[in-house]
């Protein structure tokens, strides 16, 4: 059997360094034939100004993407430069706009039609018409003194002039960078990609699960931890550390730096086109091998886990749902041209549910869009609350989540690794809820900004979301008091904590709904605030850091101290579920297996000696604390909260 696993291990491995090399064995020379395709991926306007930068190039060979990118940057670079040349509206251009909107105004110092007409004629014959169209308001105004009129042409023609030459200057050169790679490639990956898919994807897969196979034929009962301490790889030792860098070069490349990648992505053509009936995105080849490791440490996990019917099923549930629900599905829906949807996939983990432009596709979907809408409201406001209530957060956390099911697979070999201080709980806490609260705080700017003023008619305007909000926050604020005076067990400095910061923003959305004119809630450009917690939560922490710190803090560093919808269960976990981990505390004998192997880092072992429940707002109810413990001495279970264990 240790043979077959080192067969395994080998084929893995040489699977996994070709995968690695690919972005590095490519070399690159563009041709006349490729041309096309490379100024498709450019807007159309500035194609025209390209194309004889890229003709200069034609036939040129560069051995790497490190030669080849800052070439085609230079090109668009000098693409852009030409294009500004050609309509940037320089001061003299803008002096001569205003004198002949003057000139014909004369003395009535009103902008009509046929002054504006006139200043709209010294512009180059391509801006005419968008600038016209963009300045339209401006017609029949009227100005007290000639210079506040030339002064107001000026600065109105000098930003739409700005829009205009944005919208024909190249800005991101990433879908140029791509479509090069993908068309002007050499090499052995360019001349046979489907051959590469076999080897890599497939033999990689095929090694990891060789390697698994033996551990179904260990007679031996029980979860087995040996040597975990000791191993360079769980351990943060220099296997650890190159696989903790690999993890966060991957996401890093991947968020910001996709077009050095095109060979990964590449890689899965063959399956996006069977399925999308196109080439891969990045997120196509994320999701597709996201899935493939779920799918093959699964089966390390239901090896490990053979003698565990609860773990058996668990790790089933995780691989059914990443499979079915986040990679399929999601398909299926856009090859219907329908919203690609997670339908399990929760606000406030998702945090892009309530964004102007998914609302718009959903309700451009029709009677489906609109359930699939209806559906993400109900999932997030009844089903997360009410399932967490009977099952706590484990319903979720354990047997659906796509980011708990690459935890409890890919990262189960770096469970031990979670730090059980007191000060680490402490951090835990609050960055967890501060997650929570800017979540909550950039759905209501970006919603009430979506949504209509009142005097429109609409029946959902921005006074029913004021009005809304208020609700929640006295809502919370009786249900907290009504706990507090029942159990005393938050604390006045929390209680009036949260309640303080509930009427705070409440009082700042009333102030800014009833006396500001602001479009803005809270002060804050909604764009601006969704951009800044994509970047920070949505890809740095839950992504660089949520991932790519297994091998260093853990494997749930995202579950435990970022992810918003873990807060918002663990809120219901830890005051209202009749979900919690029962101790039998006179048969603990303080081995301290429960502490090492909890993924979450909760001292386990210090409530079985003291006999109490654990009901913590962290737990997910894995099970694993229960099923290394060899005494029995604890155990997940449903029922009413009598506050007492199973202390016989």
């Amino acid at each position: 059997m240790k043979s077959l696993q080192h067969i395994g291990l080998g084929i893995f491995l040489l699977a996994f360094g070709a995968f690695l090399s690919l972005p590095l064995i490519s070399g690159y020379q563009l041709s006349e034939d490729a041309l096309p395709a490379l100024l498709e991926s450019t807007p159309a306007e500035a194609q025209a100004f390209l194309e004889p930068e890229l003709r200069e190039r034609i036939g040129q060979r560069y051995p790497h993407k490190f030669a080849y990118y800052p070439a085609l940057k230079q090109a668009v670079e000098a693409a852009n430069t030409a294009i500004a040349k050609a309509y940037e509206l320089d001061d003299a251009a803008l002096q001569a706009a205003a004198a002949a909107a003057l000139a014909t105004a004369g003395t009535s110092l009103t902008l009509d039609s046929a002054a504006h007409a006139a200043a709209i004629a010294t512009l180059p014959i391509e801006m005419r018409t968008p600038l016209a169209s963009y300045t339209a308001w401006m017609v029949d105004r009227s100005y007290d003194t000639p210079e506040a009129m030339a002064q107001a042409v000026q600065t109105q023609f000098a930003a739409k002039g700005q829009v205009f030459l944005s919208q024909r200057q190249i800005g991101d050169a990433t879908p140029l960078l791509n479509a090069a790679a993908r068309h002007t490639g050499t090499g052995p990956f360019w001349a046979r990609p489907g051959l590469f898919f076999w080897l890599i994807i497939v033999g990689g897969s095929l090694g990891g699960l060789i390697y698994s196979f033996p551990a179904f034929f260990d007679g031996m009962p029980g979860i087995k931890h040996n040597g975990i301490y000791f191993s360079s790889a769980t351990n943060r030792g220099l296997i650890g550390i190159l696989m903790g860098a690999f993890l966060v070069g991957f996401y890093i490349l991947l968020y910001f730096y996709p077009a050095y990648i095109t060979e990964w992505i590449a890689l899965v053509d063959p399956l996006s086109q069977a399925l999308r009936g196109e080439a891969a995105s990045q997120w196509f080849m994320y999701g597709f091998l996201y899935t493939v490791v779920i799918l093959v440490m699964g089966v390390r996990m239901l090896a490990k886990y053979r003698h565990s019917r609860y773990h058996q099923i668990r790790t089933f549930s995780v691989m059914f749902f990443q499979v079915a629900f986040a990679f399929l599905i999601p398909q299926i829906l856009y090859l219907l041209n329908l919203p690609e949807v997670d339908l399990k996939n929760a606000w406030p983990l998702n945090y892009y549910f309530f964004f102007d432009w998914n609302l718009q596709n959903h309700l451009n979907a029709g009677t489906i869009g609109l359930f699939m809408l209806g559906w993400g409201i109900f999932l997030a406001a009844v089903g997360v609350p009410l399932l967490t209530y009977f099952y706590g957060k484990r319903w979720y956390c354990s047997w659906v989540c796509g980011c708990g099911a690459l935890a409890e697979t890919l990262g189960d070999p770096y469970r031990q690794l979670s730090d059980k201080s007191l000060r680490a709980w402490q951090v835990e806490r609050w960055l967890i809820h501060a997650v929570l609260v800017f979540a909550v705080v950039m759905t209501l700017a970006v919603l009430y900004t979506f949504l209509p003023p009142a005097g429109e008619g609409a029946r959902i305007n921005r006074t029913s979301l004021v009005i809304f909000a208020g609700a929640v926050v006295v809502a919370l604020g009786f249900l907290l008091w009504n706990h507090e005076r029942r159990h005393h067990s938050l604390g006045r400095p929390v209680f009036f904590t949260i309640i303080g910061t509930g009427l705070a923003l409440l009082g700042i959305m009333a102030w800014n709904h009833t006396v500001s004119d602001s479009q803005h809630l809270f002060f804050f450009d909604s764009y601006q605030v969704r951009t800044i917690y994509g970047f920070l939560i949505g890809s740095i922490f839950a992504g660089v850091v949520g991932t790519g710190f297994y091998p260093f803090m853990g494997n749930r560093v995202w579950c435990r101290f970022g992810c918003p919808l873990a807060a918002y269960m663990g809120l219901v976990q830890r005051f209202k579920s009749r979900f919690r981990i029962t101790t039998n505390g006179g048969q603990c004998i303080s081995c301290g297996n429960c502490s090492t192997y909890c993924e979450q880092g909760i001292d386990v072992r210090a409530y079985a000696q003291r006999g109490q429940n654990i009901v913590r707002a962290s737990c997910v109810g894995c099970g694993v604390c229960a099923a290394v413990c060899p005494r029995g001495v604890l155990a997940l279970e449903n029922g009413p909260d009598t506050g007492e264990s199973r202390m016989t």
